[in-house]
Parts: structure tokens; C-alpha cells; sequence
């Protein structure tokens, strides 16, 4: 017992870093929406914008690294699909290349 105790201090540094990094991996990642709220601020934000251009009507979006998803019930017209389009590069950077328009479906 006296031997793991002499161990124990002599090494404390090292033992107290391990502690403090298995403390820090318990910890939740930031930048992450953990709250289950579904829609991002940046989505709500963009569906905002998306819905007062005309002809698009109900709209949703999925905004990522990659690309953005917008779903829209005028997304038929390809006037319409062009103007969300642009409007979504606007707002987030994304050539049209990463930005994709759907037709919502219609219950």
C-alpha cells in the first residue's frame, strides 16, 4: 500500500492531466444544437428570407458545410427555383452547385 502511494505522488502530474482530459471528452462539444429544437437559427433565418419571395409559399431548408436544401411548395416554376436559389447562394456563400430546390409535397 505505502508503494502505491509513493507511485501515486510521484507521478500526481501526469495523473492529474489524465484526469482533466477524461473531464474534458465528458464534457458536450459547443457549436452543436443539442437542444432538439429541430431547425438551426441559420435555418429559421434563411426560411424567413426564402418565404417573402413571391410565388415560393411554405418553405423548409437544411443548411450545412456542404450545401443547402430548400423545399418549397413553388419550387414547380423554374422562375421560382431560380430566385431561391439566388437568394440562397446570397445568404450563405454557396455556389448553385451546392444549393438544391424541391417541390413540397402536398398533403
Amino acid at each position: 500500500m505505502k508503494r502505491y502511494l509513493e507511485l501515486l505522488m510521484k507521478n500526481r502530474y501526469i495523473l492529474l492531466l489524465l484526469l482533466a482530459g477524461a473531464a474534458l471528452l465528458l464534457l458536450p462539444a459547443g457549436g452543436a444544437d443539442t437542444s432538439g429544437s429541430g431547425a438551426t437559427e441559420e435555418e429559421r433565418r434563411l426560411e424567413d428570407v426564402l418565404s417573402t419571395v413571391e410565388g415560393v409559399g411554405q418553405v423548409g431548408a437544411l443548411y450545412s458545410e456542404s450545401g443547402v436544401v430548400v423545399v418549397c411548395e413553388g419550387a414547380d416554376s423554374a422562375a421560382v427555383r431560380l430566385r431561391v436559389t439566388e437568394a440562397a447562394a446570397a445568404y450563405t456563400g454557396f455556389g448553385s452547385d451546392r444549393i438544391t430546390v424541391l417541390k413540397m409535397k402536398t398533403d
